[in-house]
């Protein structure tokens, strides 16, 4: 899975999901030529690398033996980690979404991992507990339809999604779109807080932890929900309740694109030729998650920007590991922690092929970037609920 080995880095997932799922262990050698999954030799795996266009070499046991031997070393920065059972993943995105609208859809196509869609009916039934692996569309959690109102008000994609999540609050017996948001994000905090894994990348991640802190506050203006929001809500806001972040600002003005102080688009001052964000490096031996989900054959990742682009550093919590920054920016990337049993990773920005995605653009065409390193963090998170779990040092 290093650089100058590997043609088609985001299928070798794919390929490694696909034996996984036929009940055989797989090795994932943490920092060992930028990741390298060490599969059991069949005839069949050789014959789908092949297929899929995946690079792979042919080792005998005593070379693996001697790898394994290496890895385990304790003057080497590296880690084999076992896989053990293909996850069952789940994609929380509303009907009639195209798969290019979402990275995460895109890529898990592209490397053919199965998934499942769902949405606010199925989470509300508790139908997440029939997965392992959750990922959270562009989604806006608060009830405030994206805070596109300013510039897409009068468009007709956006009147007619407005009056389709308000017939849908209303049919499963709620009086506000921001109230049916509200339980559906208490129910993935509930998910998660059981053991689940999440991933959430763009709106889906400050929305969600804004929707959790106003709890029982109404921050939605009007044009929003038809009244007025609570006066002087934002010393409502219980940071308590949040997953990763606190201290943060609302964004009040409903014709500003933007949730909260939590986004740094707006703030950043960083041209698209110098926006690159680096990954940190862990002990792949006391750390292996955050190990394994900064697998990479770059530590140096081309930035990219979305609604929520990244996270203003000073309001993450303390407990919340920071993966991946631009610290001349003071902002954060790429970010995970712990909820009760599970976990959660916020990833921002919308498509990390796309540096500035705009509605209506065209679909990224993973066949010309079969190496991204920025859609193989994706894969990582997908991969990591397969993990034989150690105990986090950090």
């Amino acid at each position: 899975m290093d650089a100058e080995s590997q043609k088609n880095h985001l299928k070798a997932y794919g390929i490694t999901y696909w034996t996984l799922n036929k009940e055989l262990k797989v090795k994932w050698l943490l920092n060992y030529r930028g990741g390298s999954f060490l599969l059991p030799d069949s005839d069949n795996i050789q014959r789908e690398c092949q297929i899929r266009g995946i690079s792979f070499e042919i080792i005998s046991n005593s070379k693996a033996e001697s790898i394994l031997e290496e890895i385990s070393s304790p003057s080497k920065n590296m880690e084999a980690v076992v896989l053990e059972k293909a996850p069952k993943i789940a994609v929380y995105t509303p009907n009639g979404k195209q798969p290019w609208d979402d990275a995460v859809t895109m890529v898990l196509q592209y490397a053919e991992i199965p998934y499942e869609t769902i949405y606010d009916e199925e989470v509300l039934n508790d139908g997440l507990l029939l997965f392992d692996w959750l990922h959270l569309h562009h989604e806006d959690f608060t009830g405030q339809f994206g805070k596109f109102y300013a510039q897409y008000r009068a468009s007709s994609w956006y009147i007619q999604e407005k009056k389709e999540a308000e017939k849908l609050a209303e049919k499963l017996g709620y009086n506000k779109v921001s109230e049916e948001k509200l339980a559906v994000a208490l129910k993935i905090r509930d998910y998660v807080i059981g053991g689940g894994f999440m991933f959430a990348m763009c709106s889906a991640t400050d929305s969600f932890d804004i929707a959790l802190s106003a709890e029982g506050v109404d921050i939605c203006e009007p044009m929003f929900d038809g009244d007025g929001s609570d006066a002087g809500y934002q010393n409502k806001i219980d940071y308590n309740k949040t997953f990763a972040f606190t201290n943060y600002i609302l964004e009040r003005s409903p014709t500003v694109y933007e949730f909260s102080s939590i986004d740094m688009t707006r703030k950043r001052m960083i041209s698209k030729t110098a926006d690159y964000f680096s990954l940190m490096e862990f002990s792949a031996k006391w750390d292996p998650v955050p190990t394994m989900l900064c697998q990479n054959h770059t530590a140096l990742l081309k930035g990219f920007m979305g609604q929520t682009t990244s996270f203003t550093r000073d309001e993450i919590k303390s407990n919340v590991l920071v993966m991946g920054e631009t610290k001349s920016n003071g902002e954060a990337k790429y970010i995970h922690g712990i909820k009760g049993k599970g976990f959660f990773t916020f990833y921002g920005g919308h498509d990390p092929e796309d540096y500035q995605h705009r509605v209506g653009d065209s679909k990224t065409e993973l066949d010309l970037h079969p190496t991204s390193p920025g859609y193989r963090l994706i894969l990582n998170n997908v991969l990591f609920p397969a993990a034989r779990k150690k105990k986090q040092k950090t």
